[in-house]
């Protein structure tokens, strides 16, 4: 098969409709320590930040690619990201995981005015979540 057969064959399988962003989230023991660091490290900016829920995203130097700072009381060794797939409708994204048997956490979560996301799993454990954006400014 050629490239252009590959990708015609995965648009055509695809059942979710990406928006184009990506974001990494990241467990993190102080964000302050951690906000500080991306960004004099790796010349990331804060974009926001929400106390009430310990979460701070950052923009990167890449194009519409974020990554999110999610407080906790300890980080396992080694760390682990998340990859947040952005996508144009979180229910048909969650619908596709439901009919493919897909693990989830349970049922979609929303911040009102900002995000609604849910998490799954690929078949070794390991987590994604999709998001969809919610703030009509974005």
């Amino acid at each position: 098969m050629n490239a252009t057969t590959l990708a015609d064959t995965a648009a055509a399988t695809t059942r979710v409709a990406y928006d184009g962003v990506l974001t990494c989230a990241l467990n993190v023991t102080d964000l302050d320590r951690a906000i500080a660091w991306y960004g004099e490290m790796l010349g990331m900016k804060l974009a926001y930040r929400v106390d009430e829920i310990a979460w701070a995203e950052l923009v990167s130097p890449v194009s519409r690619v974020t990554l999110g700072l999610s407080q906790v009381e300890q980080v396992p060794a080694g760390g682990g990201a998340t990859l947040t797939f952005g996508v144009v409708d979180i229910h048909a994204a969650k619908a596709a995981l439901d009919a493919a048997g897909v693990r989830q956490d349970g049922p979609i979560q929303t911040i009102p005015g900002m995000v609604s996301l849910v998490t799954f799993y690929d078949p070794d454990g390991n987590a994604f979540m999709f998001a969809q954006d919610l703030n009509p400014a974005s």
